[in-house]
């Protein structure tokens, strides 16, 4: 057996000759399996900027925030759904069985007296400086965009003023006083002073406001859906406008200079209110259910709840699900600015073509129950993952 010394196949300056190697330098650099240090690398341009690390406050943060999204904008067609078998089902039970009386059946309660009363005083508390906030953001600071924002919050004042207004001039004129026959006793004011007992149709102010409240905080609250992705955005399209070879996409293309950098601290500087507000905006949304839920055990008959309950929902789905989507005359809806952050594009034909490859692919061959699909799907189906990549900061938050 051989004990012969075996030799490196790298060579240096120091051993070229001890190794048995006498070329020249160049050609005993080529023969190096490793990059030598001076070696002069390609300009491969830059990649795109990555976000900063999380920090333990913010992930608790945006914990806190998924719970109250889960809470705050749940489908508003679903919830009114349900807000309509429910009172129509809960107040029919409570017109015929006597309910247990509770704190909550007294109308003298805290929640009822300093809240459900002052509810739309509540509401504004909070739902105009959300607006304020998010449009002063998104508009980068244009005011006309700030006041066409805020007409949103003065027509529902409008239209609960109307209501309410109709609400009790239909219990004033189309009513009688019970127990007596006399012509001067027959106005509310009247028959109540007399110490008799004024039979009206009562329409429900209190599910009203409840219920058109509620579904206003889910439908401004849809701002923060994709607002946290912002960030995201504005990163990418400062590193894109940095580099002259490439030309941006993105939703903030058509922002100036000026209106990126403005976008860039306002949404610095108002998200943290912005999140705090949105917490506010959920518990408020909770009381308001739990008073409505009060309301149907105690309070009104059936038919006047479930006609106060019909004017909420056809005052929000006539403004937010019609006017506010229409594309000139209309106002614009929540989220609506000079750029879009919370829209997810999707390709309809792939995910299709995907879903049926996917899930319903009874004639395609398989391999240990996963479809085996050709080089086309494959490419189709790894270009609309990446396209959901792309969207997904958009729609983060």
């Amino acid at each position: 057996m051989a004990t012969g010394k075996r030799r490196s196949i790298h060579t240096s300056s120091g051993n070229s000759g001890s190794s048995g190697y006498s070329g020249s330098g160049p050609r005993s650099s080529s023969r190096m399996n490793f990059r030598p240090s001076n070696t002069q690398q390609e300009d491969r341009g830059g990649t795109r900027p990555t976000a900063a690390p999380s920090s333990i406050g913010l992930i608790l943060v945006t914990m806190l925030l998924h719970v109250c999204k889960k809470s705050l904008l749940f489908d508003t067609r679903l919830k009114v759904a349900i807000y309509c078998g429910t009172i129509f089902i809960v107040s029919l039970i409570a017109d015929f069985i006597a309910m247990p009386h509770t704190y909550f059946s007294r109308s003298d309660n805290a929640l009822n007296q300093y809240f459900v009363k002052w509810g739309w005083g509540w509401l504004l508390s909070i739902i105009v400086p959300w607006v304020v906030l998010t449009a002063h953001t998104l508009g980068c600071g244009r005011r006309p965009i700030l006041l066409r924002h805020l007409a949103r919050i003065i027509l529902a004042t409008c239209a609960w003023l109307i209501w309410t207004k109709l609400f009790n001039y239909i219990e004033t004129n189309y009513g009688r006083c019970l127990g007596t026959r006399d012509i001067h006793v027959q106005s509310k004011a009247k028959c109540l002073q007399s110490g008799r007992f004024w039979s009206g149709l009562d329409i429900s102010g209190h599910t009203f406001i409840l219920i058109y409240s509620s579904l206003i905080l889910a439908e401004e609250g849809s701002s923060l859906i994709g607002w946290e992705g912002i960030k995201d955005l504005i990163m990418r399209e400062e590193h894109t406008r940095s580099v002259p070879t490439e030309t941006s996409t993105g939703p903030l293309r058509n922002l100036s200079d000026n209106d990126l950098g403005f976008l860039k601290k306002a949404h610095r500087a108002l998200t943290p209110y912005l999140r705090g507000l949105f917490v506010a905006m959920t518990l408020q949304q909770l009381l308001w259910d739990i008073m409505l839920v009060s309301t149907m055990l105690y309070y009104h008959i059936m038919i006047e709840k479930f006609l106060g309950g019909t004017a909420a929902i056809i005052t929000w789905y006539v403004t937010y699900q019609w006017w506010y989507k229409l594309p000139k005359i209309g106002l614009p809806a929540p989220g609506d600015g000079l750029f879009k952050y919370n829209e997810i594009k999707i390709n309809p034909e792939i995910n299709a073509r995907v879903r049926r490859s996917t899930l319903n692919g009874i004639n395609q061959p398989r391999f240990m129950g996963m479809p085996i699909r050709t080089i086309q799907e494959s490419s189709e189906l790894n270009s609309s993952f990446r396209q959901a990549d792309l969207d997904a900061s958009v729609t983060r938050g």
